[in-house]
């Protein structure tokens, strides 16, 4: 049975633990207008990130939940009861280092993306974040790693995969300048992705993520 699994237009919440810069290029998309959709909050768990800075230069609303802050199904509540209040239709994970409260992933089932430094299920999973994938790629040998955009389920990096871009791991490459070339295919493609969602493509037919071709209204 498929099932789709998008929303237009996109009002998002984008989570972030760091500088937020897979935000930035969602931002970028927006004022370029590669990418359907507004941003109407940035939540963090820490004060701290770079990412509610960048929305503040955008005068989008922040919120800071910090999941030790509270109790059992407190938490799962707050960032309900926080969405809510701004009218948030999709979610994006860019760079966020909690998990998020199987509640919220019910309430947004195929509402919500993160993107993984790597091809999925290779290099993923609890604990895989950051430079940690990219320290693993080049120490287990591989030719290729990339970027994931895949949907948000219960566990981690888990979910079904919406697009993936393949980048070549160099003989002398660190994990610093791996890095760095994985994170400029991140840019590329989580825009894509999401602007996909926007313009209602992406259909789930179990574990397996089908693209529909564009509509005339997409392509005008």
């Amino acid at each position: 049975m498929s099932d789709a699994a998008s929303v237009a237009p996109l009002r998002l919440a984008v989570f972030a633990s760091g500088g937020g810069t897979n935000f930035q290029s969602m931002l970028d998309a927006i004022d370029a207008g590669r990418l359907d959709a507004s941003v109407a909050l940035c939540v963090s768990n820490t004060a701290s990130a770079g990412a509610l800075d960048r929305a503040e230069t955008h005068a989008i609303p922040t919120a800071v939940l910090d999941p030790t802050a509270y109790d059992g199904a407190a938490y799962a509540r707050t960032v309900l009861d926080t969405l809510a209040g701004h009218d948030v239709t999709f979610i994006a994970l860019a760079g966020y280092l909690r998990k998020i409260p199987a509640a919220v992933v019910d309430a947004f089932r195929g509402r919500m993306v993160n993107i993984h430094p790597a091809l999925l299920p290779a290099f993923g999973g609890k604990g895989m974040y950051g430079r940690r994938v990219h320290e693993a790629v080049i120490a287990y040998g591989v030719q290729w790693t990339g970027a994931t955009v895949h949907l948000v389920d219960e566990q981690y990096d888990t979910g079904p995969i919406v697009l993936q871009r393949p980048v070549p791991v160099r003989f002398d490459d660190t994990p610093d300048t791996l890095a760095a070339r994985v994170l400029k295919v991140e840019h590329a493609i989580y825009p894509e992705a999401l602007q996909l969602f926007a313009e209602n493509r992406v259909r789930l037919d179990g574990r397996r993520v089908q693209i529909l071709p564009p509509t005339d209204d997409a392509t005008e």
